[in-house]
Parts: structure tokens; C-alpha cells; sequence
């Protein structure tokens, strides 16, 4: 068996740089493959705008924000079309302020094209992409019943599972396989991890579905709201283009290798023993170790602003050519003893289908 079915992930998922110009232009990726992308996740490097994240199984003019709870907003001048490698952008000051410099992350699903899924006891709509694990899934919530599943069309388990409330207030939620089903972490906060009995139900996640916390009493516990629009973000580890794990930190400089079978494009981590931001690194904006420019999903702050540490590059890590490397010992990313979780996309897996390796970095 091949180690790889995907040679070039860049078909599947990249990343793109652009200047802003503060009125309406077409970023193109530039990578092996063309690419069109169904999820992209923007944000402004150069100052504090939100995160924006823009799917086709919603539309254009539909937006979330992961560093905040607030529901999905209506916009015409944010993401304004999926191009057949890239998008455009209008002129809203959150991703294209003139002299800004802004980062747009992109995953490929099924082309905008979606269909209803029965597998589990709610009825979702799914939009998949098998060959890459990832799937947008949407339905309407429903805690009648004790136990809720709901139909992700990955033909294999998700191992990270991300969740909004689409319709309400509310925290955004993530599944991780090395927490469990009764663990949550939330992506627009720095808490550590969260723990509610059977919250991905009882059992983990299968080859169908994933499970939903079920009767709670009308609380409202964020991945299944009754009556509510929800939007789940589904990732199934595919090897040599992504994976999604967990590792012990050590607190020391010379800090943990995790070996991922790629060399990554993108690595975004966070500590699920403390209260830490999250981080997010790729080779775009470090085409050289370390990789010390980071973002943070739970905070609208510009890349980098390192300003309570004193304005030092504390999280570094290095991108290797099968893996990344902790060589710093801040908690964010290589706290002692603490339990951290990474999800990871490649840019050229360690070795092909047809067996070349890649090159270090």
C-alpha cells in the first residue's frame, strides 16, 4: 500500500498572503494545484479585526467569527465569490483595509455541492470530501431524545470535530479523539478543556457519525441548541496530508518532536491543562525556522502581539520535513506535564505514493 494517496495536499488545502487595497480584488493561491476553496478563514495581521470564516455550503455573504461567540452574521462586501483558485474579497475593513497585510486559509470540501444525510437520528446537510476528510455538516438542532447522532458523509472518523451555534450567542465547541466524548475544548476561548458527561454522546465518533449531547434540560450547551442552526467543520486523518493528535509538553527549550508524516503547511495548538491562547502557524509567513509569527483564534490581536510577555516570540516551533519541533517552553505550546492538542495539514507529505521523499526545510 502506498504511504500516501495525496501527493500534492495543495489540492486540498492552502494558504494565501495578500496586501489590502480597500477596494475589491481576487487573491489567487500559488500553489502545484489549483484550488477552490469551500472554508476560508481570514484574518488581519496587521491589526486587531476579527477572524472571519466563510463556507459554500452557507454563501458568500455568510459570516462567523472564531474569537467570538456572537451568531453568524450577513455581510456583501467580505468573501464575495469562491474562485476556481482563490476568492475575492470586497472592501470591508476587516479583510481588505488599504496597506493591511491579511493571511486566508483554505480547505477544499465538495464544490458549494451538498446533500441530505439520514445516518444519524437528526437529518444534516453535508458537503464531503472523502479523498481530504473534511466535511461541512449543518442541521437544525434537537434535544428531545437522550442521545443525539448527527450524519458527517466522511466514510471514516472524524478525529477533530469544530461546532458553532449559528443562530445564538454562544461559545464556539471542538471535539479532540485524545480528550474523549465527555471533553470539549472552546476555539474562541483560552480555557482548558471543558468536561460535561457524554457531551459527543457516550460512545466516540464512527465512520458515520459523530454523537451530540442530548436531553440538557434547556440549558444550551453549544453543539446542540434546539430549534438552533448549527455548523459543524469535520476532519478524518488522512496519512501524509493531515493529522489531528495530542502531546505532553516538557517545559524546556529542547521541547517535544511531533512526528506528523508531512512536512507541514499548517499547525495550530493549544494546551488543554491551563489557560493558554491558541496558536496558529504556517510556511506562508514563515518560509524559515523558527516559526515565530502566530495568531490566535481566541483573540482578535494582530500576528505576533506578544505585548503581555514583553513583546517576545515565546511560542516558537519549528516545521520539519516529517513533523514539528517545541523549541521554546512557553505553555502555550510546551507547558510541563500539560497535555497539548495539534492539528496539522501538510505541504508535501515525508514520502509519495511513488516513494520520493520531500526535502527538509
Amino acid at each position: 500500500m502506498a504511504y500516501t494517496t495525496i501527493d500534492d495536499p495543495s489540492a486540498y488545502f492552502q494558504t494565501a498572503t495578500y496586501a489590502g487595497n480597500g477596494g475589491t480584488q481576487s487573491i489567487t493561491n500559488d500553489g502545484n494545484s489549483d484550488l477552490q476553496p469551500d472554508w476560508v478563514w481570514t484574518k488581519s495581521r496587521s491589526d486587531s479585526s476579527f477572524h472571519l470564516v466563510t463556507d459554500s455550503t452557507r454563501g458568500t455573504t455568510k459570516r462567523i467569527y472564531p474569537n467570538s461567540t456572537a451568531a453568524a452574521e450577513t455581510h456583501s462586501n467580505m468573501v464575495t465569490a469562491f474562485n476556481s483558485d482563490g476568492f475575492s474579497i470586497g472592501n470591508h475593513s476587516a479583510i481588505n483595509t488599504n496597506g493591511y497585510n491579511y493571511i486566508g486559509w483554505q480547505w477544499k470540501a465538495n464544490g458549494g455541492t451538498t446533500s441530505s444525510n439520514t445516518d444519524g437520528s437528526i437529518t444534516s446537510t453535508v458537503q464531503a470530501n472523502t479523498d481530504a476528510g473534511f466535511s461541512i455538516v449543518t442541521w437544525t438542532g434537537n434535544t428531545t431524545g437522550s442521545s443525539q447522532t448527527i450524519g458527517h458523509g466522511l466514510g471514516s472518523a472524524p478525529t477533530t470535530i469544530i461546532v458553532k451555534d449559528r443562530d445564538s450567542t454562544a461559545v464556539w465547541v471542538s471535539y479532540h479523539e485524545p480528550l474523549g466524548t465527555g471533553k470539549y475544548m472552546q476555539l474562541n476561548s483560552t480555557a482548558a478543556e471543558g468536561s460535561i458527561s457524554n457531551y459527543w454522546s457516550s460512545t466516540a465518533p464512527s465512520s458515520t457519525v459523530f454523537g451530540v449531547i442530548g436531553d440538557n434540560g434547556g440549558v444550551g450547551y453549544a453543539n446542540n441548541v434546539s430549534g438552533n442552526d448549527m455548523i459543524a467543520y469535520c476532519f478524518a486523518e488522512k496519512q501524509g496530508y493531515s493529522k489531528f493528535g495530542s502531546y505532553k509538553g516538557n517545559g524546556d527549550v529542547n521541547g517535544p518532536f511531533v512526528y506528523t508524516g508531512f512536512k507541514p503547511a499548517f499547525v495550530m495548538i493549544k494546551n488543554t491543562s491551563a489557560t493558554e491562547s491558541w496558536v496558529m502557524y504556517d510556511t506562508k509567513r514563515n518560509s524559515f525556522n523558527a516559526a515565530d509569527l502566530k495568531l490566535s483564534p481566541d483573540t482578535s490581536d494582530s500576528e505576533n502581539d506578544n505585548s503581555a510577555i514583553g513583546g517576545t516570540a515565546y511560542n516558537n516551533i519549528n516545521i520539519l520535513s516529517n513533523g514539528f519541533k517545541c523549541v521554546k517552553n512557553n505553555a502555550a505550546t510546551n507547558g510541563s506535564g500539560n497535555t497539548l492538542i495539534y492539528m496539522a495539514f501538510a505541504e508535501s507529505p515525508f514520502v509519495t505514493s511513488t516513494g520520493t521523499p520531500t526535502t527538509a526545510r
